[in-house]
């Protein structure tokens, strides 16, 4: 081999211990990881965007009881509106033996944050479903507002109730709950989007029942967004950005 190759393959080896010491790994503080963030948008381009929450509970006779739920932000609203639709569909009218099984624990869901997502089950033949879509388009048009049903005002609960059990929805200053209490101890269901996180939560104590907990999140963006003054995406105007509260 050559003298050349040899130097080669020493001057390799030697740098070795450098490359994996510039490459080592290093733990981040817990108050450096608060301070990350996500993917920046900037102001202007987004056009629209809308939540549509569903809830249903179906009883081993058929009865169905559940609510879904809509709000909509578009350029134009100078704040969100939630609207409501009950479900409300009889059976066949045939009984519903009496749950009994038995979950333990627990209490900490309702004080989770970010995403949570629970099925419990403790009896047979049943069917649940937790599901959240995030569904982003481009376009320069907003779609047409949904206003079908009820406008939930904040601070306000609705209620209903049939042979699958009772329902109610609520809105507070931060954000919206649904919660059904299935009838015969057949067991229970909540969703809920507020601030700090979105919960979907289902408990099933009897038998033969099929429950949901859908979510749609719609994100329209613009698609040309005219590049003014300093509006250029650099480092330094992002940084502006995430101080602003972007």
């Amino acid at each position: 081999m050559k003298t050349s190759y040899w130097l080669a393959v020493v001057c390799l080896a030697a740098s070795l211990p450098t490359q994996a010491q510039m490459f080592k790994p290093i733990e981040l503080k817990d108050q450096e990881l608060a301070t990350l963030r996500g993917r920046y948008v900037m102001p202007g381009r987004i056009i629209s965007f809308g939540i549509v929450m569903s809830s249903t509970w179906q009883n081993a006779s058929g009865d169905v009881i559940g609510a879904t739920s809509s709000m909509q932000i578009q350029q134009s609203t100078i704040k969100p509106q939630f609207y409501v639709s009950m479900i409300d569909k009889k059976g066949d009218g045939s009984a519903v033996s009496q749950g009994t099984g038995t979950v333990s624990g627990g209490s900490g869901l309702s004080t989770t944050q970010g995403v949570t997502q629970v099925v419990r089950a403790a009896g047979d033949n049943n069917s649940a479903y937790n599901n959240v879509d995030l569904n982003v388009q481009k376009g320069n048009q907003a779609p047409a507002m949904d206003t079908q049903g009820q406008a939930l005002a904040a601070g306000t609960t609705m209620t209903r109730s049939n042979g699958a059990g009772a329902l109610s929805i609520s809105a507070t200053g931060v954000g919206v709950q649904l919660n059904i209490v299935a009838n015969n101890n057949q067991g229970n269901l909540a969703q809920r989007l507020a601030q700090g996180g979105l919960m979907q939560n289902a408990t099933l104590l009897g038998g033969g029942n099929q429950v949901n907990n859908l979510m749609s999140i719609n994100v329209v963006l613009r698609d040309n967004l005219p590049s003014t003054g300093s509006m250029n995406g650099n480092l330094e105007q992002l940084k502006g950005l995430h101080a602003l509260g972007y």
